[in-house]
């Protein structure tokens, strides 16, 4: 039997996740919640309120979200919201991903197409990893972070917690990005990035 799962959130993000999900074949995507809960339809999928119609859903059987919001600290906010509450997560990982057998993947993931992850990385809770990115081996991407599309991570890179790595970013091997951090699109991270911090430009600085 297919788990009820809701998608909170109806944005673009949101249609990528609903084709991922659909693709998986394991889920009854039974609709989208918004901010204003007023709308048609996503991808096929129904608007079917705002945030406030998610516990009436969880008293109905739908025991599993899954929160497409971009921005990470509004999605982190929505994650503990449902935890306490009672919602479950699923992971969206692309059948055109590739996720080496030996990673390790917390819930609440979006695996997106064209990435790959490979031996002994781990991606922990509510994280984004994005179209094309690359997480090579040993890694540590921290709960509620975002790797946006084309992303390149050496080997034995750690990524904070809430951490943004933006489109087109490279680092290399055994550099750490500091927490709730930004890296611009395009920059080349050579040395580690304190928390808070944001650096861009080739190589990344402040």
């Amino acid at each position: 039997m297919k788990k009820k799962i809701v998608i909170v959130g109806a944005s673009g993000h949101a249609k990528v996740i609903i084709d991922i999900l659909k693709s998986q074949g394991s889920y009854d995507i039974v609709g989208c919640t918004n901010v204003t809960g007023t709308g048609g339809q996503i991808e096929g999928t129904p608007i079917i309120g705002n945030d406030a119609v998610l516990p009436l859903l969880l008293e109905q059987g739908v025991k599993h979200a899954f929160i497409a919001i971009g921005n990470n600290k509004i999605r982190m906010a929505m994650f503990d919201e449902l935890v306490q509450i009672g919602f479950g997560f699923v992971n969206a990982i692309s059948p055109f991903a590739y996720v080496s057998q030996s990673a390790r993947l917390g819930s609440g993931i979006a695996i997106m197409p064209g990435v790959v992850i490979n031996a002994d990385s781990k991606i922990e809770d509510n994280v984004i990893i994005n179209t094309g990115a690359t997480i090579d081996h040993d890694n540590l991407i921290a709960s509620h972070s975002h790797i946006a599309p084309g992303c390149n991570l050496a080997g034995n890179v750690t990524v904070e917690k809430g951490a943004f790595v933006g489109t087109g970013a490279k680092i290399i091997p055994n550099v750490r990005i500091g927490k709730w951090s930004i890296v611009g699109a395009g920059s080349v991270v050579i040395r580690n990035v304190e928390n808070y911090t944001k650096v861009f430009g080739v190589p990344a600085k402040t």
